[in-house]
């Protein structure tokens, strides 16, 4: 449920990413073909940055959806991405390429 109400509240910069070809220039960062884990979560944290406006770490209930809620740590945050990550790393090398990007979650 949090990550929807994050990638809604990001859609608008989502927009902008049209294709595979995009996320993977995007997400990159050190344009190796690969999208790694922590350049994953780099990306994928744009959701929780943005609704943290204290910037500690933590989306209290005033910040989430709503304005109710559990508190959420980003470290909680990181590990959900993480797993997702795992699950879209099908040939299980540590990264993503174009094709494993481009693929809904295993």
């Amino acid at each position: 449920m949090l990550c929807a109400a994050l990638a809604a509240w990001a859609a608008p910069a989502m927009a902008q990413v049209t294709a595979t070809s995009d996320y993977l220039a995007r997400m990159d960062t050190d344009a190796n073909g690969r999208v790694s884990l922590a350049e994953y979560q780099a990306w994928m944290s744009y959701g929780f940055d943005g609704m943290d406006r204290d910037a500690d770490g933590v989306l209290s209930p005033a910040e989430l959806p709503g304005g109710k809620g559990k508190p959420v740590l980003r470290s909680e945050y990181l590990a959900r991405i993480a797993l997702t990550f795992n699950r879209q790393d099908v040939d299980r090398n540590g990264s993503l390429d174009a094709r494993e990007l481009s693929a809904p979650p295993q």
